[in-house]
């Protein structure tokens, strides 16, 4: 994740020098185009003069000099990515494009789960950080509860120093219920996205924290948020049915110049992991992919779930394909590159919530929920067959999953206003 974070940051600066470079050379129009096919401020794009000049013929002298002492590339760039620019993708335990796959599925390991809080009404909501050590959830009550995962671990195992309460603290500023949560990639910041068309920051580094030390005023309902790898932007899908990209230092609002007859609220966003491409999951049924950098919508899979509400959507960790959720009761593989249904994993009811259906940590297993029977499902990501159905212990049907992105552990919220843990015992 570091490597995609200083990539971004990088592409970022690079664009940035470019609009600034053909607007000191008088050519508004041009750096206009540029920026706005870039999401690059036109304001935030300053420099000394001639930088962009300056930094190429630097860069080209010490191309140069290693060409004369027959040495290759500089070491700081990676001459097999196009020029350095491209760090390699992560790659998945699952290779999706095998054909005709054969053989038994894998075991799911036991799990254990914990009660560790309620909340005053449902709980709708949960987000683990990027390092796995926290995570929060969100509720209908308008209230964030920060729990920390050591914590928790702890007190299942009995030793807890401090009376077996795993809540680190919570949050209230919001006067709506809470849709969706996120983590900065890099620094102690939680967002929150709510009813009351507002984006929230909260500063969890500081124990008496209790506001939000920033808002961001959106005009709709705020459904879903995401924040880029580089941690500068954040993706907000809203009941507008065009996501809203925002500056976190700026506040700036960019919007898709080619919305691609996009007419429902987005019930999803999310970013692959090096923010190249990212998703909305639509209320029309649709997924749309789009590029990271553009806002170009790159495919539209309509119907991806029939009429019904497509609920989540995910990236698989080398960005080729992406698993999705739906009200139809079903959740489907899709190729990025085709927009071609792979597989499906089927026997889990959902028709009535956000159903979530997301990986583990090693992309083997798809874990989702069923409303019906009030289970956590599991299936083989290869062989798409179901290999555990576990009570969920809520009363009621589960409303969130969201499992760790580093280790076998994962939470559940519930309509019965619950937050029960779960985490592999063998």
């Amino acid at each position: 994740m570091d490597a995609a974070v200083q990539e971004a940051k990088l592409l970022r600066q690079v664009n940035a020098l470019i609009v600034a470079h053909l607007r000191d050379q008088n050519l508004t129009q041009a750096a206009a185009a540029v920026a706005a096919a870039t999401m690059t401020p036109l304001s935030a794009a300053t420099s000394l003069p001639n930088h962009l000049l300056r930094l190429v013929a630097k860069g080209l002298a010490v191309e140069q000099g290693e060409a004369a002492r027959g040495g290759g590339a500089p070491a700081a760039f990676d001459s097999a990515g196009g020029g350095g620019m491209g760090r390699p993708l992560a790659t998945n335990a699952v290779d999706f494009s095998a054909q005709n796959v054969k053989g038994p599925s894998k075991s799911f390991s036991k799990h254990e789960a914990k009660h560790i809080s309620d909340h005053k009404n449902v709980a709708r909501c949960a987000k683990f950080s990027p390092d796995g050590r926290y995570f929060a959830t969100g509720s209908g009550d308008t209230s964030i509860k920060f729990f920390e995962v050591a914590k928790i671990k702890q007190s299942m195992l009995g030793d807890s120093k401090d009376g077996g309460r795993p809540v680190v603290r919570t949050f209230y500023d919001h006067m709506q219920p809470i849709n969706d949560l996120d983590f900065h990639p890099t620094s102690p910041i939680l967002i929150s996205a709510a009813k009351d068309n507002t984006i929230k920051f909260f500063d969890f580094s500081k124990t008496a924290a209790r506001k939000a030390f920033r808002v961001i005023q959106d005009t709709h309902n705020v459904r879903s948020v995401c924040f880029h790898p580089c941690g500068d932007y954040i993706l907000a899908g809203t009941d507008h049915p065009v996501a809203h990209l925002y500056d976190v230092n700026t506040f700036t609002c960019y919007l898709a110049a080619n919305p691609q007859d996009c007419s429902a609220a987005i019930n999803q966003v999310r970013y692959s992991d090096t923010g190249s491409l990212y998703v909305t999951a639509s209320k029309d049924g649709s997924l749309r992919i789009w590029d990271g950098i553009s806002a170009e919508c790159v495919r539209t899979i309509s119907g991806a779930h029939g009429s019904a509400e497509a609920t989540s959507a995910i990236f698989t960790k080398d960005e080729r394909y992406i698993l999705s959720c739906g009200k139809d009761s079903s959740i489907n593989l899709w190729e990025v590159g085709t927009g071609r249904l792979v597989k499906q994993y089927a026997g889990a009811v959902n028709g009535q919530f956000r159903c979530q259906a997301v990986f583990n940590e090693s992309g083997e297993f798809v874990i989702s929920t069923d409303e019906q029977t009030s289970e956590v499902v599991v299936w083989d990501a290869l062989t798409t067959e179901k290999v555990a159905r576990l009570p969920s212990g809520h009363t009621g049907a589960p409303r969130w999953l969201e499992h760790s992105p580093v280790e076998p552990a994962f939470v559940t919220c519930g309509n019965d206003r619950s937050v029960r843990f779960w985490k592999q015992t063998a």
